[in-house]
């Protein structure tokens, strides 16, 4: 079932990508009025993430008939925390393809990116990290906003945020393998085929991509990854009963290629006195090609950050349930150590004066 899942998700991105590729002629299409914000000047369909939504879809209806004794969406495990996936992964959903047709409001965007982080905490997915409630609850939704709106800042060169998410995923998964031993439960089999969509994704938007992942893909994914992020990274440490900051440290790492870029964008913007909410060619991706890079190295240097930072986090968690002493610490030395490289890179390489 595992394998089935997996290869299932591969095929069905592959299928719907080339589908939305011989027939998207302008619907999607995108850098024909935004080629300052964006970094490739060429126009394509910006329609690649419809595919995620899609493979998430057919894997629920694929469990419900797979697991035909268990409705998933009343189960009294995680019925609930499912639905409140479900909902708010619609609403990312249909949020990210408006703003790919229509491009609207970031009040709007905002707004909706703060109920799915809502509709988490009222479904019972929320970070246990201080241990009061209110706190708690703030911080879910504060973390379901930031990396909604992390990823969709990273979307800026070919295969990036597809490989960073990839990887995440996959950590995710692993860690809730290591903690409940292999199975085919919802959440297993849900980011399986995710992983699948994943993989059929970057078949088209590696570097020279054919197709983006448009906000659609950008606003699912952040969203699907946040909530995962929650279960299996950021509650590690209660779940292990050790420290519940370890947990932060690990997600962070899981995260670093992401977390690193919005840092660095943010605290440069901030220092010239601009808008970190804006577009612009000032990613630590755009600076390596400053640098002198091609993209497709680029590529190649955050695809080696995120393997490496789903290893270190894998092997964090390991270390967490086997009560191995200082696991936070390492976690934090290698994410500040990536920070440092990134943010070094984007001063000493500045954005080329026009």
């Amino acid at each position: 079932m595992i394998w089935s899942f997996i290869a299932g998700g591969i095929l069905l991105s592959l299928v719907c990508n080339e589908v939305l590729l011989r027939f998207s002629q302008s619907l999607g299409i995108r850098n024909k009025n935004d080629v300052v914000i964006r970094w490739s000047n060429q126009s394509k369909p910006s329609l690649g993430g419809v595919s995620f939504f899609v493979v998430f879809i057919f894997s629920t209806f694929a469990i419900i008939m797979v697991q035909e004794q268990t409705n998933i969406f009343h189960n009294l495990e995680y019925g609930l925390e499912f639905t409140g996936l479900f909902i708010a992964s619609c609403l990312a959903f249909l949020m990210g393809l408006a703003d790919d047709a229509y491009n609207t409001r970031p009040y709007f965007k905002l707004f909706i990116q703060i109920s799915c982080g809502v509709l988490f905490v009222a479904t019972g997915t929320v970070i246990d990290l201080t241990h009061v409630e209110y706190v708690d609850w703030a911080l879910t939704v504060i973390w379901v906003v930031a990396v909604m709106n992390s990823l969709n800042m990273l979307d800026n060169m070919d295969g990036i945020t597809g490989t960073t998410v990839l990887f995440i995923v996959l950590s995710c998964l692993v860690s809730h393998w290591m903690l409940s031993g292999v199975n085919t439960d919802v959440w297993s089999l849900i980011m399986l085929a995710v992983v699948g969509a994943l993989i059929g994704f970057l078949r088209f938007n590696i570097n020279p991509s054919k197709i983006f992942m448009g906000d659609a893909g950008s606003q699912f994914i952040g969203l699907f990854v946040s909530f995962f992020a929650v279960k299996f990274l950021w509650n590690v440490g209660p779940v292990t009963e050790n420290h519940s900051w370890t947990g932060l440290v690990i997600t962070l790492v899981a995260f670093a290629p992401a977390a690193a870029d919005t840092l660095t964008v943010v605290i440069n913007r901030i220092k010239r006195g601009q808008s970190p909410m804006l577009g612009g060619k000032d990613h630590t991706t755009h600076h390596l090609v400053y640098a002198g890079f091609r993209d497709r190295q680029v590529w190649y240097i955050f695809t080696g950050i995120a393997v490496l930072s789903s290893l270190i986090a894998i092997a964090m968690i390991n270390m967490v349930r086997l009560n191995m002493i200082y696991p936070a610490a390492f976690g934090l030395i290698y994410f500040l150590i990536v920070f440092f490289i990134l943010y070094r890179n984007t001063r000493k390489f500045p954005e080329p004066k026009r």
